[in-house]
């Protein structure tokens, strides 16, 4: 993935979002598996550092991709993808963002490069 994707997937603005400071502490690093993973809101995630933040919206896009048979690719493809993502978010700052990440994957699949 470029650095492109990367910081659009890190900017995942949902507006003024106010975090408590408790769930910012526990959100300062990504999950370990998909399990924890898949239920981190796009509000908990905008809690997050920047680079746990990059590493879940990385490893989410990922493995979506993966179910999907697709790639993520470099370029506009890809930052099409993470406006997408950024966007999901923004509308809906209490959704999975797993969630959000699928439906853009889902959404531009007829447009992504297939696995092989």
């Amino acid at each position: 993935m470029t650095s492109r994707i990367l910081l659009a997937l890190a900017a995942l603005s949902v507006g003024s979002v106010v975090a408590v400071s408790a769930s910012a502490q526990q959100a300062a690093l990504p999950p370990l598996n998909f399990d924890q993973a898949a239920y981190i809101t796009c509000r908990e995630a905008h809690a997050m550092n920047p680079e746990a933040r990059k590493a879940l919206a990385v490893f989410l896009a990922e493995h979506s991709a993966r179910v999907r048979g697709v790639m993520i690719p470099d370029g506009e493809q890809g930052a099409q993808l993470a406006h997408l993502v950024r966007g999901g978010c923004t509308l809906s700052p209490d959704a999975y963002l797993f969630t959000v990440v699928d439906r853009a994957v889902v959404a531009e699949s007829s447009k992504l490069p297939k696995r092989k």
